[in-house]
């Protein structure tokens, strides 16, 4: 009779299939649009928070299945749990089904209808149309950003703000722009992958350095947009918009190292590194704002 897997392993690969290192940032980013919006911390920040990371993981888990022939043929991703064979596609779906149903009903019960709509449609759209569009368009990023771009929306919405607040989409324009090289970043580094399995890149249309100094206008592009927050949000602080303006030059910095570079190459990781400490920089200051 074959031996049980241990707990402990049992649920590394729910994390692993769940993606935290991505669910997590959407749940922050989701905070962030509460506080920004309420200027308070409360229960409802954490609840909606939760609601979020219930769905991306449940989300996550979801692709996991979808991807699940695209994942065993590259090597960033063949480890993951079912293309390892640690977990069984039917095992994946009662992982993530369950959390899905209950990020909705959190978002819904706590706060409001709208909120948990909002969720349940950034599901959809992540699992149902990006999930395929990428394997058709090397441009499906760009559509693909309005993932990154909902969660801090579903915060602000579970605040008591208007979905189309004018403010709050000013906050979700900076994570559009973020979620754009974010991706491009990773796929510079990881460009053979990419291509072993099929999938459409635009690594293929560009030279590898034409390719990063469209990544490099793209990174320029979500500095303006974090510099140029405190016009369009309720800043109470000087020294958070000057914070603002810190981090970007040295986001600037940074990302100009891809540019002065011979070969850039080994600097995709690092600035894959620096632009999401860059993220969570902002939301830090965000945060510290609302609160004062």
């Amino acid at each position: 009779m074959a031996a049980r897997a241990p707990a402990s392993s049992w649920l590394g690969s729910v994390a692993q299939l769940t993606k935290l290192q991505v669910a997590v940032p959407a749940a922050c980013s989701a905070a962030t649009g509460y506080l920004v919006f309420s200027r308070s911390a409360d229960s409802g920040a954490a609840t909606a928070s939760l609601g979020v990371l219930l769905l991306a993981m449940g989300a996550c888990a979801l692709n996991q299945v979808q991807d699940r022939k695209l994942d065993a043929q590259m090597g960033r991703t063949r480890m993951r749990p079912i293309p390892a064979g640690r977990m069984k596609p039917r095992a994946a779906l009662a992982v993530a089904v369950p959390l899905i149903v209950g990020g909705f009903v959190l978002l819904w019960r706590q706060h409001n209808l709208v909120a948990a709509l909002m969720g349940l449609g950034t599901v959809g759209w992540y699992n149902g149309a990006y999930t395929y569009l990428k394997r058709m368009t090397a441009a499906a990023v760009i559509p693909g950003a309005v993932i990154g771009a909902l969660p801090p929306v579903i915060g602000w919405t579970a605040a008591g703000g208007r979905p189309l607040d004018p403010h709050g989409l000013a906050l979700a324009f900076f994570f559009f722009v973020w979620q754009v090289p974010h991706f491009w970043l990773l796929l510079l580094a990881f460009k053979g992958d990419y291509e072993r399995a099929g999938l459409p890149s635009l690594t293929k249309r560009f030279t590898r350095r034409q390719f990063t100094s469209v990544v490099f206008i793209w990174m320029l592009t979500m500095v303006a947009a974090s510099v140029l927050l405190p016009i369009y949000l309720p800043m109470s602080s000087l020294w958070i918009s000057l914070g603002l303006v810190a981090c970007g030059l040295w986001m600037v910095w940074e990302a100009s190292k891809l540019q002065r570079a011979f070969l850039p190459d080994r600097y995709f990781f690092p600035a894959f590194r620096a632009i999401n400490i860059y993220v969570f920089l902002v939301m830090a200051l965000l945060i510290a704002d609302a609160m004062l």
